[in-house]
């Protein structure tokens, strides 16, 4: 990786669109082989998927798994799996291109590693990941490492442009969290959505209001998605820190220092609470989603 961080990763039309459509796509962030050499950790994190017969704290499995025939829908916070994905996410190109967007002092909040199979990976229906870790303001957002082309066909994320500047979506239903917006009962323009597309090696980046989902995989390769998400550093979690202690909250952050005067503004909350009926992950906590726009 290069030792000195870049000043130019994100251009001014990039910027606007983040600002005004509430996402960004910038390409050649990881080079051919830094993409390389994730996806072959990938492939070894799957192989030892094999003889698992649920989901565990590593492992989301699609509903058509196996022990013998181990199938992968996520890999949950890769960066505590794996050091390669705890370097990545401090790359310089990404730093630089974060650093843009949000501001000089960056913190890790979460991550996870989305693989859509070719033929079967399984969809994700319409949200906003604010509605799943509202924090104290809104300078949060997830990058996607795209570790294949996104193409239309393969599930891509789909953005509803502008929605970051709307309100914060019901994602309940029967008094419970259920992690998806009720299309029925929503006047989103969801046929406004935008397809978040580019090559392998390029990172979108998406407001945490946005909202987002996608649809089944249905070519003929693997679509894996290596996802990030981002605060800035006064930018505090309203259900609590998932650090354990105050060192391991200093080891999140990215860039910049750590603060403890978090910045409070006025922007809309919806607690997830009650919670979810079933947990582990947004595609278990969408199992019980009645309304479903891609299924």
């Amino acid at each position: 990786m290069p030792d000195s961080i870049p000043t130019s990763v994100i251009a001014d039309a990039q910027l606007a669109d983040y600002r005004d459509k509430g996402f960004t796509v910038v390409a050649d962030i990881f080079t051919a082989d830094e993409v390389a050499a994730m996806r072959a950790v990938i492939d070894e994190l799957i192989a030892g998927a094999a003889g698992l017969t649920t989901h565990d704290e590593i492992y989301d499995l699609e509903p058509s798994h196996t022990p013998e025939r181990p199938r992968v829908r996520r890999i949950k916070a890769p960066f505590k799996v794996h050091p390669i994905f705890d370097r990545m996410v401090r790359h310089p190109r990404l730093i630089a291109a974060l650093t843009r967007l949000i501001g000089p002092d960056l913190r890790l909040f979460g991550g996870k590693l989305n693989m859509k199979a070719a033929g079967y990976g399984s969809p994700v229906e319409w949200h906003q990941d604010w509605a799943f870790y509202p924090h104290t303001n809104d300078d949060v957002l997830a990058v996607g490492v795209m570790l294949d082309d996104m193409t239309p066909d393969n599930g891509p994320l789909l953005i509803v442009p502008g929605s970051h500047n709307g309100p914060v979506h019901d994602h309940h239903q029967d008094d419970h969290f259920v992690g998806a917006i009720d299309p029925n009962a929503c006047d989103c323009d969801f046929e406004s959505a935008e397809m978040v597309l580019g090559s392998a090696g390029s990172c979108s980046f998406h407001h945490v209001r946005a909202v987002h989902g996608s649809a089944v995989n249905t070519s003929g390769a693997d679509r894996r998605l290596l996802l990030y998400e981002v605060t800035a550093a006064d930018a505090w979690p309203l259900l609590g820190m998932r650090e354990a202690n105050w060192e391991a909250h200093r080891a999140s952050i990215l860039a910049g220092a750590p603060c403890t005067t978090p910045r409070l503004t006025g922007v809309a909350v919806r607690l997830p609470l009650p919670e979810p009926l079933r947990q582990g992950s947004i595609y278990e906590t969408q199992t019980s989603v009645r309304n479903t726009w891609f299924r």
